[in-house]
Formats: structure tokens, C-alpha cells, sequence
């Protein structure tokens, strides 16, 4: 398939790691050991944990040596704290990075990323095609050479309920270029979102909502953009909000139409909806 195949995840950044993980272990995810990363030129400074649903993932992602290169991440803290990793599945790493050049997109070409999945044990690879100098983030294409190694049924069980990565939402002061920009990547077509501005609507059926800051209000309340572009929110499907209200009884949040948000401030800087 040389198009997006699904949403795959949403990576938070912090530079607190300790902090990071914390918050998200509080909101009754079930989180994967330690794992830092290795690009082409070796060990990165980053690691993350991350929090394995049935279909998506959340990433965790923290600089622990900032001694070694970080891959861009801390040039994107400098920016703010929060989602700043839009990552789309795809299958097909050389056709898709052939289809975004003809679209006249300046690719070096597919970039490897590798990890091992816990202390001392199987390294994950990847294959990666970011969209360069995309004011979103990181926002990319990616493709599983090992999903084997990250899917395991012991990291996806979580005390909140989570089971799917449902949607990004994305607030843009300009919404149409933020969206043009996704669909360009995804080589997917736009339609319009019920809640105002455009939806990119992904095979695995999930999907990505590009927004205003006027109709993320309505939705998100009490948002707080401190830089846009930029992910805002994640939908994650629930088994069951009774389930997840009582993992976030420790937690402020707040009842919406159709579930339960938890505030950005609680999340380290993306909010998040549970829906059954």
C-alpha cells in the first residue's frame, strides 16, 4: 500500500523522564521497561516507554543523556512539552517515499530507528519517513519491521481500559495548510470534521482531526495551546468508562459527551479522551 496505512501512535516528549512516565502510570496505563533508542550513527540520548494498545500505541519520549544526540528532540522541546510525534503506519517505506517525491517532497530517503524492547533484550527496527520541516512536529510515516516484539499480550493490559489509539487531534490556527500537509503525507483524501474543519480518516479506522482553536475549545474544555501547530488530544477507545473512571479516581478529570477527559496539564501537555 503505497498510502498510510493507520494511525500508529502519538509520541509525548518531555525532558523529565521520571515525570513523564509517572503521569501516565497515574492515569492507569500499564507502561513498557526502559528502551533507548539507536539511530544510523548509534545510541540517541532519548528513551521512551510506552503504553501498547490493540491497535496504536502511545510513546513516552524523554531525553536521559543529553550528552549523546537526541534526534531532534530537544529542538522540539525548546518549542513546548507535549505530542509533538504524529507517527502514520505505512507497509511500504520505498513505495511511499517514491510517491511523496514525485509530489515533489525532498526526502534523503528512509531513515532506520532501532531499539531494544527491555534491558538486554530484542531490538525493535523501524523504518521512518518524516515530513521535513513540518511546524506540527514530528510528523511521519512509519513501518513495523518487528511489531512482533512490541504487540505482546502482557503490555496490553491496562488497568484504565485502553485499547485502541482512536484519533490525533490536531489544533492549527491554520487549519486547511495543516491538513493539506497530512493528507499530502498520507496520500489519503481529506473530508470535513462534524466538530468544524477537516478529518483524515485512516484504513485501520482511525483518524486525524485538524481543528481551529475556536472549534478545539468547544471540544477540548479548559484547552490550553501554548504553540500551534500541534497535537492536542488523543481519542482512546475503552472497554469500559466505569473501568476508567475508577483508574483515574486519583486524577482530576471531567465528564464530556461521549466519555471522560483528562486535561492536558495532567498528561504532560496532550489531553486525553476515553470513549467505550
Amino acid at each position: 500500500m503505497r498510502s498510510a496505512s493507520g494511525l500508529d501512535h502519538v509520541g509525548v516528549l518531555s525532558r523529565d523522564a521520571l515525570a513523564l512516565w509517572g503521569a501516565y502510570e497515574r492515569l492507569g496505563f500499564a507502561l513498557t521497561p526502559v528502551a533507548q533508542q539507536s539511530g544510523a550513527n548509534g545510541p540517541l540520548g532519548t528513551a521512551n516507554r510506552c503504553a501498547m494498545l490493540r491497535s496504536g500505541y502511545i510513546e513516552l519520549l524523554a531525553i536521559v543523556d543529553p550528552a549523546l544526540p537526541d534526534n531532534g528532540a530537544g529542538a522540539m522541546l525548546d518549542r513546548m512539552a507535549g505530542a509533538l510525534i504524529l507517527a502514520l503506519g505505512m507497509d511500504d517505506a520505498e513505495g511511499n517515499l517514491a510517491r511523496l517525491r514525485r509530489a515533489g517532497i525532498d526526502l534523503p530517503g528512509v531513515l532506520p530507528l532501532s531499539r531494544a524492547v527491555e534491558p538486554g533484550g530484542p531490538i525493535a527496527r523501524f523504518k521512518r519517513l518524516p515530513l521535513p520541516a513540518a511546524p506540527e512536529g514530528r510528523v511521519q510515516l512509519v513501518r513495523h519491521l518487528t511489531p512482533e516484539l512490541l504487540w505482546r499480550e502482557d503490555w496490553m493490559r491496562h488497568p484504565n481500559g485502553a485499547r485502541a489509539l482512536r484519533a490525533a487531534i490536531i489544533v492549527s490556527d491554520a487549519p486547511a495548510a495543516s491538513a493539506a500537509r497530512l493528507s499530502r503525507l498520507a496520500g489519503l483524501p481529506l473530508e470535513p470534521d462534524p466538530a468544524g474543519g477537516f478529518a483524515l480518516p485512516l484504513p485501520d479506522g482511525a483518524r486525524v482531526r485538524i481543528m481551529g482553536p475556536e472549534e478545539a475549545a468547544a471540544l477540548l474544555p479548559g484547552l490550553e495551546a501554548p504553540a500551534l501547530p500541534a497535537v492536542m488530544a488523543m481519542v482512546i477507545g475503552v472497554d469500559s468508562l466505569e473501568a476508567t473512571r475508577r483508574a483515574l479516581s486519583a486524577v482530576p478529570h471531567a465528564e464530556v459527551p461521549g466519555g471522560v477527559m483528562v486535561a492536558a496539564r495532567e498528561a504532560a501537555g496532550c489531553a486525553l479522551l476515553f470513549e467505550a
